[in-house]
């Protein structure tokens, strides 16, 4: 298969990466909404192991409207925990992925990101360390996605419904060069921070395919690698959760070729009849963000 070169988590030693990483400053983020089950493993692993070897330097969970224990659990757990909305103006948009993650990236002090999801339940060092091997190893590489075996109901291969059903189809339908991205829904990335900065953020679940397009047109695709990380097992949605985000991401594409009507949302007319606005907006590049408040600073 053609596309971004590819490396497997175990290509990397912590010791190779420890060396290459010099005076980097690593950050993880981790946009959660009530992921309490399962985001107190996930920060344990990281301030436990990797943060004390030094190839982590922060560990940070943006806690997307959570109803459950998930920001205590975080903080019990060593992360720094901020809530999504607090930290730049959210224009009313409401919890979302994308937002999450934008604000992760203005909190972070990191030179290089790496955003994990917090639903996963077997997770283990090496989805960090894999994805930093491009980035540390290779100045060439701006930006790294996951990927990997997503069993479903105990079947290896099975999960990815989205992924498999519409967003590897719009990829190869509408920006074939970015056709070999095995994950491009994977929430598991990785990229320095000189290149995040430069890209605008989409609302909610498009945000992961907005982001491989807007990399693409701004950068490249050389820019980009892809790194195995074996098998991850996580809370699998029901259809009613995911036809929502098929419209996000869908609409993230549609966007991306000007075929949808100007507007911050689309909506889903369910079976039942019941409508459902699926926030589907933008927010800017927060080297934009960044360049407004200095220039308020000085007025």
């Amino acid at each position: 298969m053609s596309g971004p070169r590819r490396y497997h988590y175990s290509d990397f030693t912590l010791a190779e990466l420890l060396e290459a990483k010099a005076d980097t400053v690593v950050s993880v983020c981790l946009p959660a909404r009530d992921e309490e089950a399962t985001i107190g493993a996930i920060v344990a692993t990281l301030v436990d192991e990797l943060v004390p070897a030094g190839l982590v330097d922060e560990v940070l969970v943006i806690d997307d409207g959570s109803s459950d224990g998930t920001a205590r659990v975080a903080r019990a757990a060593g992360a720094r925990v901020l809530r999504a909305g607090s930290l730049l103006e959210d224009r009313g948009w409401g919890a979302g992925k994308g937002r999450a993650m934008w604000e992760g990236l203005f909190a972070a002090s990191g030179d290089v990101l790496v955003y994990l999801d917090a639903d996963v339940c077997n997770f283990g060092g090496h989805f960090a360390v894999g994805l930093l091997g491009p980035l540390l190893t290779d100045p060439d590489i701006g930006f790294v996605k996951a990927f990997y075996d997503r069993p479903l109901g105990g079947q290896a291969g099975e999960g990815g419904r989205v992924t498999e059903l519409l967003a590897r189809p719009l990829l190869s339908t509408l920006f074939p060069q970015l056709a070999g991205v095995v994950q491009p829904l994977a929430g598991e990335c990785a990229a320095r921070r000189e290149v995040l900065e430069q890209l605008p953020f989409t609302h909610g679940y498009g945000v992961e395919l907005g982001l491989l397009v807007d990399l693409a047109e701004a950068f490249g695709t050389d820019v980009l690698a892809q790194v195995d990380l074996g098998v991850r097992t996580h809370r699998n949605r029901p259809l009613s959760e995911l036809s929502a985000q098929a419209t996000a991401v869908l609409r993230a594409a549609l966007d991306r070729v000007g075929a949808t009507a100007a507007g911050d949302h689309a909506v889903l007319e369910r079976p039942s009849g019941e409508l459902v606005v699926v926030r589907t907006g933008l927010h800017p590049p927060l080297a934009e963000v960044r360049a407004a408040q200095a220039a308020e600073q000085t007025a």
